[in-house]
């Protein structure tokens, strides 16, 4: 580390976090820090510097961004190698190796289930000109549909591009290098990559059946923490949903820590489990995201988002400097088919056609003592006793399954594959044989036990 303090010390030319990082790329660039290389302390490279802790906070923000560092929580941080960037785990969760028969690794909605934009789109002359730059980014008469569907009454709502766009959005106007979130265990790789990607510590805390585990909670937030993310129903990958019992018991928990809170309702019309959110308790610290990917189409990138002004201020300020607003074309369309009667049934019975697929596949894994949680949802979490061997005995049937591994946030949570059920329209009882098989292969070449 000595090394590599002095490396940035003799190119530093300004004292400030930018200067921090122009110096260290000069030193990554002119050989002097190589890949690999661990980084000093935030608090020694302050005091070796005469900088603040803050202002090298700021700088490693910047580096991390920009992908020249990677943080890996307490093991430290360590200069990049951006000839060859490591995988991230949504990366490592969907890529595919081979082309499947039956592939259940997606998380996708299935096609046939959506809504026809038919009717939708013939409503469109026009893409539209804003009266100014600075017009309202929500078409007004969707904003009212959505404040009548919504869980809580929120402050603000402001329309996305996607809930992974409003959880960019978040993470990179919230939270700063160094800080500490609490996630669940299991949790989304692509949130788990980005919250690694700005360079915070990530803390795990375990899921049940009705929701985030408050005992772990409340122990995960005795050191300070800048947010908790959570979904509060139809979890991915578990398929678990926050009950009202639950979030009762939350959210004192969380109002004593204070942080912000923000939730991903990322299967939206399509989970059978009613809305709800920490909002109707402490309205004050969250922001809800509601996806409309599953339920109306992943490529009409569009999600809600709620909160309070106060936290919503910083994410508007940030969104008016890039895109602005969600393309009010699409608004259009979304409005169309939350209010269309036809789109909306439509939209009911593809809720109930993946609870009623999700309900058979659970039950005769069931029966052959694979046990599944019913759940809600795409997808199911499967207990598998050799993660591994299970995903190869599968692949060798032609069926493709996401592994377990990319969502585990903690240690030793045993093996599982995420199966999305969603696509599956009939066959369970055969699927559920080969699943079965596969949860029991204990070793690469053995058969079941």
């Amino acid at each position: 580390m000595t090394t590599a303090l002095s490396a940035i010390g003799e190119r530093l030319e300004e004292l400030s976090s930018r200067g921090l990082a122009h110096a260290v790329s000069r030193a990554v660039r002119d050989g002097a820090l190589q890949p690999g290389v661990k980084l000093p302390p935030i608090r020694a490279l302050a005091t070796a510097l005469g900088l603040s802790p803050t202002t090298v906070s700021a700088g490693w923000a910047l580096l991390a961004r920009s992908g020249a560092i990677r943080t890996d929580g307490r093991r430290g941080t360590t200069v990049a190698d951006l000839q060859d960037p490591a995988a991230g785990r949504y990366r490592r969760a969907l890529e595919r190796q081979l082309d499947f028969a039956l592939d259940l690794s997606t998380g996708i909605p299935d096609p046939a289930l959506l809504p026809n934009l038919g009717p939708a789109l013939r409503e469109l002359t026009t893409a539209g000109i804003p009266g100014s730059y600075l017009d309202d980014p929500v078409l007004a008469g969707l904003l009212e549909v959505l404040k009548a569907q919504w869980p809580y009454v929120a402050e603000e709502l402001m329309v996305v591009d996607g809930a992974m766009d409003g959880l960019d959005l978040v993470s990179r106007s919230l939270l700063r290098f160094g800080d500490r979130v609490v996630v669940e265990h299991p949790g989304f790789p692509p949130l788990l990559d980005l919250l690694e990607s700005i360079g915070v510590e990530v803390v795990g805390v375990p899921v049940d059946d009705a929701g985030l585990c408050p005992e772990p909670l409340t122990t995960a937030l005795n050191r300070p923490t800048a947010a908790v993310f959570l979904q509060p129903r139809a979890q991915n990958p578990t398929g678990a949903s926050m009950t009202e019992q639950r979030a009762g018991d939350l959210a004192p928990i969380l109002t004593q820590a204070g942080m912000p809170v923000v939730e991903d309702d990322s299967a939206g019309a399509v989970a059978a489990s009613a809305p709800i959110s920490l909002g109707q308790w402490i309205p004050d610290q969250v922001i809800h995201i509601r996806s409309f990917s599953k339920s109306h189409g992943p490529d009409l990138r569009l999600a809600a988002m709620s909160g309070p002004s106060e936290l919503l201020r910083e994410i508007i300020h940030r969104r008016q400097l890039g895109q602005g607003w969600s393309s009010r074309l699409l608004q259009r369309v979304l409005l169309s088919l939350l209010t269309d009667p036809v789109a909306v049934a439509h939209v009911d019975h593809a809720r109930d056609e993946y609870t009623r697929r999700r309900g058979a596949l659970v039950a005769a894994l069931n029966a052959r003592d694979v046990k599944v949680a019913s759940g809600d949802g795409l997808n199911l979490w499967v207990p598998v006793h050799d993660e591994s061997a299970a995903i190869v005995r599968l692949a060798s049937q032609g069926v493709g399954v996401t592994p377990g591994t990319p969502f585990d946030v903690l240690a030793g949570g045993g093996g599982h594959v995420r199966v999305t059920v969603g696509l599956v329209a009939g066959g369970y009882e055969e699927l559920a044989q080969i699943l079965a098989a596969a949860a029991n292969t204990s070793s690469w070449g053995s058969r079941a036990r």
